[in-house]
C-alpha cells in the first residue's frame, strides 16, 4: 500500500513537473514586431541589459530612458514592455527597443479614445504653419489653428506647455499623423452649459437685461443669462438700419424678446421690434395712394433714393420716378442723403411692406406743356450726334428729343448731319410727342419744294422740262424749280427710249430733259420721272401725225422724229 501511495505521488510530481516545462517552453517562444516582457539584469553607462528570453540578452540604448521617469526608479530584475524587431540579427544579436514599445502602446490606446471620442490630456509645445504640435499620450499630434478656442486668439502663451483637453478628430497610422481639438472639448463643454442654461428660457420669453457682446454690419450678438442670443438687423426695428453699432454699444443692457430656440443647435434669436407695434398694421387708414407727403432721404442706391416715411416706415423712388426729362437718371443727381422732399404715394403693399413713391409727380410736368406745341417752332441744343439722328434738349423745358437726318432738309441727306455739332442751337417744329418722346423736324420750317407740283397742277401723265443737276453712274439728278431746290432722281433706265442712248456718261450738267410724270404721290413723297416715256409718248404722237405722208414721200421714221423734236437734249447756253 506504501508503495503504491508513493508511486502515486511521483507521478503527480512528474506532471506538475511537466507542466512547469512546458510553460516555461511557452514564455521562450518569441514573435518579432510585438510587445513582450523584459527583465533588467544589468544597468551600464550607455546600456541597459535585459533578459528577453531568448539564446542571448538584448541590449537598450540609455538615450530611449532619458525621457522616461522610470529611470531613476530602474533596477536589476525590474520587468520592461519591449518591441522585439528581431529574434536573431545579421550579428546573431536580438533586437529590440523601448521607444518602439512606447509608441505601439500609445497608438493602441489613442485608437480606442479615438473611436470612442473620449477626451485626453496633451500639452501644446509649438506653434508650426497652420496650427500647433501638441504631446498627446506620448505621441505628437497636430492641432490646427482654428480648433485650439471656439475663436480665434491672438496669442496662446498660457497654453503652452500645459496641460488642455482635447479630443482626437482624425488618425492615419499608416502615416503617422493625428489630429486634436481643444475647441470640441470647450465647444462640448458650452453645450452642455448652454443646454442647462436654456431651461431656464423660452420662447416668447421678454428679457429685460440682455446684454450686448458683439455687433455687426448684419446684427448684434447678445449674452442671455449664460446663453449666446442673436439679435439680427432686421429685428431692431421696423425700419431701416444703417449700422447696429450706431444703436448700442458693448455691455450695454437692452429689452429683447426671444422669437426663436432651435434646440438641435443651442441658437436662440431675440427681436426688438416684436416689442413694438407694426407701423404697417393700419398704414391704409394713415397714407392714401395719389396723396403728396413730406420725408426725409435714408439711403441712395443705383436704383433709387429710400425715403423715410415715420418710424418703421420707408418707400422706395425708383430711378424712373426721379425728374421727368430723363428715366434713368443717377438718384445723386437730384436728391441727397438727409434731403427733406415731398413725395406721391403710388403704391402701397402691406403684405411685402413695399411703398413705391415719385418725386417727379410732385413737380411741373414739362411734358404737358411740350404738348401743346405740337406744330410750333422751338429752339433745341444739341446734345449728341449719331450717324442719323440729332439729339437734342428744348431749350426752355429741357427734354430731350430726336432730329431724324431725314427731317432736316428735304432731300434726306445723311450728309446734312455734318453741318451740326454740340451744343449748337437749331431752330425746329415740334411733330409729334408720344410715350415720353419727341420728334423734331428742321425742313418743316421751310416750303415743301414738292409744292410746286400743286402750285403748277402737275399730275401724273404730264411732261416738264428739268434741268440735270448731278450726274451719276446709275442715271441722273435733275432740278424742276428755279430755285433748285426740288431735285428728282431719273434712273438710267429712264433716260432714253434707245439703250445706246440711255448712258449717263453721254448727258452733261446743265443739260435740259422733257421728262414724263410717271409717279407722284405726295403724302408718300414719292415722285418718278421718265424722259423715255416721254419719247415714247412724242413717237405715237408723231406717227400719228406724220405717218402716212412720210411713208408716201419715203421718210423714214427716225428722220421724221429726229425733225420733230430738233435738239432738245443738248445743253442750253
Amino acid at each position: 500500500m506504501a508503495i503504491e501511495l508513493e508511486l502515486e505521488k511521483n507521478n503527480t510530481l512528474k506532471k506538475e513537473f511537466q507542466k512547469l516545462l512546458e510553460k516555461d517552453f511557452e514564455d521562450r517562444i518569441l514573435k518579432e514586431n510585438e510587445i513582450i516582457k523584459a527583465t533588467v539584469t544589468e544597468i551600464t553607462k550607455n546600456f541597459i541589459v535585459v533578459d528577453c528570453k531568448a539564446k542571448m540578452e538584448g541590449m537598450i540604448p540609455i538615450e530611449e530612458f532619458k525621457n522616461d521617469d522610470e529611470l531613476d526608479k530602474l533596477k536589476v530584475g525590474s520587468q520592461i514592455d519591449v518591441y522585439l524587431e528581431r529574434i536573431e540579427s545579421f550579428k546573431g544579436e536580438i533586437v529590440i527597443s523601448r521607444d518602439k514599445a512606447r509608441k505601439m502602446k500609445a497608438w493602441k490606446k489613442m485608437e480606442t479614445l479615438f473611436e470612442t471620442q473620449e477626451e485626453m490630456t496633451g500639452y501644446i509645445t509649438g506653434k508650426v504653419k497652420g496650427g500647433f504640435i501638441a504631446n498627446v499620450e506620448g505621441l505628437p499630434c497636430f492641432m490646427p489653428s482654428s480648433q485650439i478656442d471656439v475663436r480665434p486668439l491672438k496669442r496662446i502663451d498660457h497654453l503652452l506647455n500645459t496641460p488642455v483637453k482635447v479630443i482626437a478628430t482624425r488618425i492615419d497610422k499608416g502615416r503617422g499623423n493625428v489630429c486634436v481639438s481643444r475647441r470640441a472639448v470647450l465647444e462640448k463643454s458650452k453645450s452642455a452649459e448652454i443646454t442647462e442654461a436654456l431651461k431656464n428660457i423660452k420662447e416668447g420669453d421678454i428679457i429685460e437685461d440682455a446684454v450686448v457682446k458683439a455687433t455687426t454690419d448684419w446684427g448684434i450678438f447678445l449674452d442671455i443669462n449664460g446663453v449666446d442670443a442673436l439679435l439680427h438687423v432686421s429685428d431692431l426695428s421696423h425700419g431701416r438700419v444703417k449700422k447696429p453699432a450706431d444703436l448700442v454699444t458693448i455691455g450695454q443692457k437692452i429689452r429683447v424678446k426671444i422669437t426663436k430656440i432651435d434646440g438641435k443647435t443651442n441658437r436662440v434669436s431675440a427681436s426688438v421690434k416684436a416689442l413694438t407695434e407694426d407701423p404697417y398694421e393700419n398704414i391704409e387708414k394713415k397714407y392714401k395712394v395719389g396723396e403728396i407727403y413730406q420725408g426725409v432721404v435714408t439711403k441712395i442706391m443705383d436704383y433709387g433714393c429710400f425715403v423715410k416715411i415715420e418710424d418703421g416706415i420707408e418707400g422706395l423712388i425708383h430711378n424712373s420716378e426721379l425728374d421727368w426729362s430723363n428715366r434713368n437718371i443717377k438718384p445723386n443727381k437730384v436728391l441727397s442723403a438727409s434731403q427733406s422732399i415731398n413725395f406721391k404715394i403710388v403704391n402701397i403693399d402691406k403684405e411685402t411692406k413695399r411703398i413705391s413713391l415719385s418725386y417727379k409727380a410732385t413737380l411741373k410736368n414739362p411734358w404737358d406743356a411740350v404738348k401743346n406745341k405740337i406744330g410750333k417752332e422751338v429752339e433745341i441744343k444739341v446734345n449728341n450726334i449719331t450717324e442719323k439722328a440729332i439729339f437734342g434738349d428744348l431749350v426752355e423745358e429741357g427734354l430731350s428729343g430726336m432730329l431724324h437726318y431725314k427731317e432736316i432738309s428735304y432731300q434726306e441727306n445723311a450728309d446734312d448731319l455734318k453741318k451740326y455739332k454740340k451744343n449748337d442751337k437749331i431752330k425746329v417744329k415740334i411733330l409729334e410727342v408720344n410715350d415720353d418722346k419727341i420728334r423734331f423736324s428742321k425742313r418743316a420750317l421751310e416750303r415743301d419744294p414738292l409744292d410746286w407740283f400743286k402750285e403748277n397742277n402737275k399730275k401724273i401723265g404730264d411732261v416738264i422740262t428739268t434741268r440735270i443737276h448731278e450726274v451719276l453712274k446709275t442715271g441722273v439728278k435733275v432740278s424742276i424749280d428755279k430755285d433748285k431746290k426740288l431735285i428728282i432722281n431719273i434712273k438710267k433706265m429712264d433716260l432714253a427710249k434707245d439703250s445706246a442712248d440711255a448712258r449717263p456718261e453721254v448727258f452733261s450738267q446743265g443739260n435740259v430733259l422733257d421728262a414724263k410724270i410717271t409717279e407722284l404721290d405726295l403724302k408718300t413723297r414719292k415722285v418718278k420721272l421718265s424722259v423715255k416715256a416721254a419719247q415714247l409718248d412724242e413717237e405715237k404722237s408723231l406717227i400719228a401725225k406724220f405717218g402716212e405722208g412720210a411713208t408716201k414721200s419715203g421718210a423714214t421714221l427716225k428722220g421724221i422724229f429726229e425733225k420733230a423734236i430738233g435738239k432738245k437734249g443738248k445743253k442750253e447756253k
